[in-house]
């Protein structure tokens, strides 16, 4: 009786452990068999690196890619290729963060009942967010920088319009994708991160308003102050400020006074919270997380991290959505690149949020970024916008500083957010906030 009790308690631990790997059999099966039938030894699919089915179109439907079994086409604009190469990829696969490499299984219509076989014979197609020509605009002003990026997104849809990174290379010549620059297979919107400067002032910002006297805050600049027997300076004197001017006027001054009263742990919290050392999922693509240091045994160096230099590193996406949060009442929606469903093929507008703000701090800080461009930037330079915005010039060692724009626009027919980083460019003012109102004129008119 004993051998047959130790005899059926073994068969009862081999089916339990059959069963257990059954189960996660099936649970990599359904996770990772799109990946198994994708794979590249999968002659069927593809010539030598390149797919030979599926189509990327823009949001009006412009073709960006057709893949063929005479090898990839590619949009015949120059301006629209080099604008959309890391959103769209290129045929070796070499830029991770694309659509052609994040959405393979789709484009060539992989399901888990039939894998790659077609019982339609038709290939899955992708619609993109994105506005082809935008996306042209953006890097042609790009251009003629060293580096940089430009991402715009809807913060009541989630829908990126513009995502544009540099350098590129012409992913419709072999020649320039193999010869391709440094760094030029990172889309630096999505996996980079740079030093901000004073777009970082907005966060803190937001920090004082939830958590100080921010109403009754004076300071008076007189173009530096002495912090640890060393200067934190300004551009200018600028005299007698309360909060929203010290924004307007981006005194770094001010701003690190701000950054000793509310703390390195408060502000630590607090870039947390709003979302800036998080890492955003895009669909299958995964943005960067920013990193920061706030310490409270250098008042020096905390002053200086509250104005966005020291040693913060900000992700261009993440400070797109923030700008999002800011405009849409402190929430903003989770980033996305494809336009329609992969199952129903209906434009999906229904999108996850995230909060970021309260509803009070986000419409306070809303109307001062408003003020900055009556105020500083002028309203002429950006016709026909109703937008807020925050310049940045990074300060990087033994290099021209980091110009960064970002803001969003007030606008219920038009509610874009924007972020533009053009690395070792010099002024935000005079670099990047040119290249936001060329991009967003565009998509204005066209959307």
């Amino acid at each position: 009786m004993k051998k047959l009790e130790r005899r059926a308690l073994i068969s009862l631990l081999l089916a339990l452990v059959l069963f257990a790997g059954l189960c996660f059999f099936v649970f990599r099966f359904v996770k990772y068999g799109g990946k198994w039938a994708t794979f590249y030894g999968n002659l069927n699919l593809y010539s030598g690196n390149a797919l030979t089915s599926g189509i990327i179109f823009d949001r009006h439907d412009s073709v960006l890619l057709q893949n063929t079994e005479e090898g990839p086409i590619y949009n015949d604009n120059y301006y629209i290729r080099m604008g959309t190469v890391h959103a769209v990829g290129d045929r070796d696969g070499n830029i991770s963060t694309s659509a052609l490499a994040a959405y393979r299984d789709k484009l060539i219509g992989y399901n888990l009942i039939t894998g790659t076989y077609k019982l339609k014979g038709d290939n899955q197609n992708i619609t993109l967010t994105l506005d082809a020509e935008a996306c042209s605009m953006a890097y042609q002003w790009l251009s003629d920088y060293e580096a940089g990026s430009v991402g715009v997104y809807n913060y009541k849809t989630g829908e990126i319009l513009c995502m544009v990174s540099t350098p590129g290379f012409d992913p419709a010549d072999e020649d320039d994708a193999e010869g391709a620059a440094e760094g030029a297979y990172i889309n630096r919107f999505l996996s980079a991160t740079l030093t901000p400067g004073s777009i970082f002032k907005t966060v803190t910002a937001a920090c004082a308003i939830d958590n100080l006297d921010w109403s009754n805050f004076r300071y008076t600049c007189t173009g530096s102050r002495e912090v640890d027997g060393e200067e934190i300076t300004c551009m200018d004197a600028h005299g007698d400020l309360d909060l929203e001017d010290a924004l307007a006027l981006s005194c770094n001054c001010a701003f690190s006074v701000i950054a000793e009263e509310l703390g390195g742990d408060l502000l630590d919290s607090y870039v947390g919270q709003v979302g800036l050392t998080s890492s955003y999922s895009i669909g299958n693509i995964e943005t960067k997380e920013g990193s920061f240091e706030f310490p409270d045994e250098s008042r020096l160096s905390l002053g200086w991290a509250g104005v966005g230099q020291y040693n913060d590193q900000l992700n261009p996406c993440s400070m797109m959505v923030y700008m999002g949060a800011v405009a849409n009442g402190g929430s903003a929606p989770t980033p996305r690149l494809v336009a329609k469903d992969f199952l129903t093929e209906k434009i999906s507008i229904i999108a996850e949020s995230v909060d970021l703000l309260s509803g009070s701090t986000a419409d306070t800080l809303k109307s001062m970024m408003k003020f900055n461009v009556r105020a500083v930037y002028g309203e002429d330079n950006f016709p026909g916008l109703d937008i807020g915005a925050k310049t940045g010039t990074g300060e990087v060692e033994d290099k021209e500083p980091n110009a960064t724009f970002a803001g969003f626009l007030d606008d219920p027919n038009h509610p874009y957010a924007f972020v533009v980083c053009v690395e070792n460019g010099g002024s935000g003012q005079y670099v990047a906030a040119p290249i936001a109102n060329a991009v967003l004129q565009i998509l204005v008119e066209n959307n």
